[in-house]
Order: structure tokens, then C-alpha cells, then sequence
């Protein structure tokens, strides 16, 4: 099997980069393989076009960049994102890969006058968010409720993806980071065996 691995980071030696690297790891120690797609070193552009727009629109062929993004995904039989959590979401290069590639015609169908289709139903999504806050504050203020209406089933859900493993590895900037770096070990080689860690 095969996952893609998405990190959203612009430091190659962040701890989000440890994360990735780890279920890298996991995945190889149980005989699986994995692309990692590094937004920030690969310089892709979040920023949504008009060229997006008329995808979305009309159903016009997607620009190159995003083509190429989508047929890393359809290798994929798992993507997995690695990502800090900027202002209680996802950080904008990551939310822009999201804007630009999950595209209607693509990700879903729909138009004015039918109902929406989800196309990824084939594909399991992990995700592992990287916080400095406590779990407290999180749920004191609903943070993490909220992120998981938005990521898990405003964006996923919606295309059909099965979020399998949803962690908000918190504390991260405290003595947290060699636990976080376990558990994503872990969830690399749990990943197609059904034993990734679900939060």
C-alpha cells in the first residue's frame, strides 16, 4: 500500500517535519511505501487563481501544478498531514494545496442542479496537527471541536475521505515532542493494518 504524505512546514528541521519523517518511518518498517509531498521546499502556490476559479466553474482543465498534485493522491491508497496549527486551522499553504487540488470534477461533483457526489470515498486521511496550547484551552474554547467540524468534515468528509486518525499532538513547543514523534511512528505502521491511533 501507499500513503502521501503532505507537510505544510518552511523549516526542513520543525518538529512537523519530525512528524512526517517518523510515519515515513513507520510505514517502512511495515512494508509500505510513501511519497512526501514538502509544500514550502517544492514551492507549490496556495494562492487561488482565476485559472482555479474556472475549474471550479466551468469544468476547465486544472493548471499543471495541481494536476500533478492529484495524480500524486490518485498513487494514494492513504494521505497523511503533517501540519501546525496556525490560529486554531491549518496554516494557509496547507488550506491553499486544499483550495487548488480538491476541486469539483475531481474531489466531488456537483452543479446547480444536482446534488453533490464525494469522489474519495477510496481514501483513508490522517490527520496530525501540531499545537502549543493544552488540550485545556483547546476544549475550554471548542478550538478542537471546531477544527474537526472544518478539517474532518468540512473538507474530508464532504469529498468522501474516511478520516481515520484525527490527533492534535498539543504541548508541542514543552516536553511533548518526543511523544508526539512516537506516536507518529505509530500511526505509520498501523496505517493500512487498521491500527492507526484515532483521537
Amino acid at each position: 500500500m501507499h500513503a502521501l504524505i503532505v507537510v505544510a512546514h518552511h523549516d526542513p528541521q520543525s518538529l512537523t517535519h519530525g512528524l512526517a519523517a517518523q510515519v515515513a518511518a513507520g510505514l517502512t518498517a511495515s512494508g509500505h511505501t510513501f511519497e512526501i509531498a514538502d509544500l514550502a521546499a517544492e514551492g507549490f502556490d496556495p494562492r487561488y487563481n482565476g485559472a482555479d476559479h474556472r475549474v471550479h466553474r466551468s469544468r476547465a482543465i486544472p493548471p499543471a501544478d495541481v494536476l500533478a498534485e492529484q495524480a500524486r493522491l490518485d498513487r494514494a491508497d492513504a494521505l497523511v498531514l503533517a501540519f501546525p496549527i496556525y490560529w486554531w486551522s491549518l496554516p494557509a499553504l496547507l488550506k491553499g494545496w486544499i483550495d487548488r487540488v480538491f476541486v469539483n470534477g475531481w474531489a466531488i461533483d456537483y452543479g446547480p442542479d444536482t446534488p453533490v457526489v464525494k469522489k474519495l470515498r477510496h481514501l483513508q486521511v490522517h490527520l496530525l496537527a501540531l499545537g502549543a496550547a493544552d488540550a485545556g484551552a483547546f476544549d475550554r474554547h471548542g478550538y478542537a471541536k471546531a477544527m474537526r467540524t472544518q478539517i474532518d468534515y468540512g473538507i474530508f468528509d464532504y469529498c468522501g475521505a474516511q478520516v481515520v486518525t484525527s490527533e492534535l499532538l498539543l504541548e508541542s513547543e514543552g516536553g511533548s515532542a518526543q511523544a508526539h514523534l512516537h506516536t507518529a511512528k505509530a500511526v505509520g505502521q498501523g496505517l493500512f493494518q487498521g491500527e492507526a491511533v484515532a483521537g
